[in-house]
């Protein structure tokens, strides 16, 4: 983040009751980018939106959505608003786009797991915590595609023991954040946003907390000639 940003943040910051920039900080002290997660072709609004609010609660800064066949959509209704909070990178320019989003994933230093009950997959308990990790998920009955099975670093599966072989996508996207974000809690992996990582948050978080925010900054520019 360049100074000019940072006083900016200073400057919304301003803007803010205490309560909310105490909201703020609590929750950047729980976002990470050490996991991320993933979406293949999602194409119920309800599972994709259900999703963006696990992520949220369970402090999942970014979302990556691949769309070949479909267009992702979010519901207000389902998500209530955890969309505001979260970073969506979204793969739509090609007819395949599943490969750039695989290899923008490497390029940052995420190992690809794949979700899945039909191989021989590792048990959510059993997952190493300690890489950089991007979950992906495919649709219901048909998983993730055959190209993700085969470019994937490794599987994962969560534990099952009745006649049942899947769960609801935004069920099992729960199941896996919530154990495996509440083991990176109590490890000594660095899990943590950098602060550069969270000067950009607060940035943007109060951008979209502001009412009239445009105008502000027009304001605050016009007035420290920036």
């Amino acid at each position: 983040m360049t100074d000019k940003n940072k006083d900016l943040a200073i400057y919304l910051h301003s803007f803010l009751t205490d309560r909310r920039k105490a909201t703020f900080e609590k929750v950047l002290a729980q976002r990470t980018k050490h996991l991320t997660v993933v979406l293949e072709d999602i194409y119920q609004k309800h599972n994709t939106s259900a999703v963006v609010r696990n992520c949220d609660i369970f402090g999942i800064q970014d979302l990556h959505i691949i769309e070949n066949k479909y267009n992702s959509y979010v519901s207000n209704q389902v998500a209530k608003g955890s969309q505001k909070w979260i970073d969506f990178h979204e793969y739509n320019q090609k007819q395949y786009n599943t490969e750039d989003c695989i290899n923008t994933l490497r390029s940052k230093g995420y190992q690809i797991i794949a979700t899945t009950p039909h191989n021989d997959s590792c048990l959510l308990q059993d997952f190493d915590i300690t890489k950089k990790s991007a979950l992906v998920f495919g649709v219901e009955k048909e998983g993730v595609s055959d190209y993700i099975m085969e470019e994937a670093d490794g599987y994962l599966k969560i534990p099952m023991v009745g006649f049942t072989e899947s769960l609801n996508i935004s069920v099992a996207v729960a199941i896996i954040l919530q154990d495996l974000t509440t083991r990176l809690r109590k490890s000594e992996v660095n899990w943590q946003l950098t602060n550069r990582e969270k000067d950009e948050k607060r940035l943007d978080w109060a951008k979209k907390t502001i009412n009239n925010v445009d105008e502000i900054i027009e304001r605050y520019i016009s007035n420290n000639n920036v």
